[in-house]
């Protein structure tokens, strides 16, 4: 009878340990029934998305719910402030994202930014948040990073990256930096594709490890892996399921030319196509864990208990067939269980104090205006041009941009176009600006791009019309990669709701009467 006790103790913690490394999400804005089961049998995480976030108050319900059912759990949440928020998902960030703090180059700052919005999480109930991104924006055509990285310079990403590593955990909220190795030099987003990255290794070394050096030295208690391919790392296998990369180089220690990274490992989204189109979610994910990560991150397009049970069952497969040893799925689950003790012992909220204003304060600094020669702040209502690119997955297209409802605040009747590369290609450049000074008649028109230089379409229709209208007023939400254009010219670094409130203070010389 002994043998049997002992496989059935064996199977049950096996299936716990599958169960541990999974951080998978879920739909509306309640825990489902089943979530709360899988948590009584193991499950140690859960993931956010904006799906499941109505306000404050809601989401703290929430996530007190999980608690009540598993005290010791990881809360994870993509928030990056920015462009890419889930706590204010449907009516954009009261912080500006990475490439604004970049633009204004002040570590205090970004500290402070990234405190607040830790404060913030953490009286949500979240104690691990997918941020911040330490890629460096090495390729201006990158379709995915763009604003979400600090900037191009490896050394102002580093400094920056571990300002906001200390400021988001000094408020409680552990910090999982990604996307390592380095997401910044892809034409590819690997929501779509898999990326490659044909630099060599001392570039690597120069470039893209710098801010994740830096990372590791500020304490960051978790990484977050990218589905990129690097040849010069492992021509065989994107970096998520690269002992090369994962073992090799984020684990190996210093003196052999490692981060010696102790925390934990986390995947990007297993069901990207960069990972799901060539191996599968259940082989991605053995392979992911048999590389070295330690936690499987699913649930932003796949978030049933379907998913959950498939991957469990591989994983438990896996280590029974071995593919996948046994010892590797427990260490990777103890560190799992480790954050989720050390997140509860360090308390929600630890040591920061509320500073509600910081992220406006942050917009207003990154804003860089270019004047063509002198220009008459806006006094009447105004037509707004809003070129629109399609946005990208990680973005999501919930999250509302541009300055139009910013400026109807201060100048009530203003209105506004919106145009696409769609629309361009159907009616042609010239009928779609010619609709454009139609719709805005007499009004002053203001422009609104957001990577101009990565969109053809995009920099054509601005140049019709600017040339229609020199009077126009152009702001860039995007990378100002391109020259500043317009009789004024705005940049500010990012899409977020105070980016818009920044911009168009400066355009009409006024602030909302809260703020006079």
């Amino acid at each position: 009878m002994t043998p049997l006790v002992r496989s059935v103790r064996s199977a049950d913690t096996l299936t716990r340990d599958a169960l541990a490394v999974l951080q998978p999400g879920f739909t509306g804005t309640t825990a489902p029934d089943w979530l709360l089961r899988r948590l009584g049998e193991g499950l140690v995480s859960v993931g956010l998305f904006g799906r499941n976030v109505a306000d404050p108050a809601q989401l703290a319900a929430l996530t007190g719910r999980l608690r009540a059912e598993r005290e010791e759990l990881i809360v994870a949440i993509d928030e990056e402030g920015g462009d890419v928020t889930r706590l204010e998902v449907r009516g954009g960030s009261s912080f500006p994202g990475n490439h604004a703090l970049g633009a204004v180059d002040d570590t205090e700052l970004t500290r402070a930014v990234a405190r607040e919005l830790g404060r913030r999480l953490a009286d949500c109930g979240i104690n691990l948040n997918w941020a911040p991104s330490a890629d460096v924006n090495s390729n201006p055509a990158n379709p995915v990073i763009g604003v979400r990285s600090f900037g191009a310079d490896p050394q102002l990403v580093a400094r920056h990256t571990a300002a906001y590593v200390e400021g988001l955990q000094s408020a409680g909220v552990a910090a999982c930096t990604k996307h390592f190795p380095g997401h910044g030099d892809t034409a590819v987003d690997s929501h779509h594709d898999l990326p490659r990255i044909a630099a060599d290794l001392p570039t690597l070394q120069e470039r893209e490890l710098v801010p994740f050096r830096a990372a590791v030295a500020a304490g960051t208690r978790a990484v977050m892996s990218a589905h990129i391919l690097l040849p010069a790392l492992d021509a065989e296998h994107p970096a998520t399921l690269s002992p090369a990369a994962l073992h090799g180089l984020l684990r190996a220690p210093e003196a052999e030319g490692g981060l010696g990274f102790d925390g934990l490992i986390v995947t990007d989204g297993m069901e990207m196509q960069a990972i799901s189109a060539s191996y599968g979610i259940e082989r991605g994910s053995v392979l992911a864990l048999a590389a070295g990560a330690d936690a499987i991150c699913v649930g932003g397009g796949l978030a049933d208990e379907g998913i959950v049970l498939r991957l469990r069952d591989a994983l438990v497969r896996a280590v029974r067939e071995g593919e996948l040893p046994e010892q590797r799925l427990a260490d990777a689950a103890a560190r799992v269980r480790a954050l989720a003790g050390r997140a509860r012992s360090t308390g929600a909220g630890e040591g920061a104090a509320p500073a509600p204003g910081i992220g406006l304060t942050a917009a207003r600094r990154a804003l860089r205006v270019t004047a063509a020669g002198p220009y008459r702040p806006l006094a009447e209502p105004v037509h707004v041009a809003a070129f629109t690119p399609l946005a990208n997955i990680a973005v999501g297209d919930e999250t509302p941009w541009g300055v139009a409802a910013e400026l109807a605040r201060l100048l009530p009747g203003t209105e506004t176009t919106t145009c696409t590369g769609e629309a361009a290609a159907v009616a042609g450049t010239a009928a779609l600006v010619d609709g454009l000074l139609t719709a805005a008649a007499d009004r002053r028109l203001v422009a609104v791009v957001r990577d101009v230089h990565r969109h053809p379409w995009m920099a054509d229709a601005l140049h019709t019309l600017l040339a229609a209208r020199p009077d126009t007023a152009v702001i860039e939400m995007g990378v100002p990669q391109a020259p500043p254009r317009g009789a004024l010219h705005l940049a500010t670094h990012g899409a977020a709701r105070v980016c818009a409130q920044a911009a168009a203070e400066a355009l009409t010389g006024r602030r909302p009467s809260a703020d006079e």
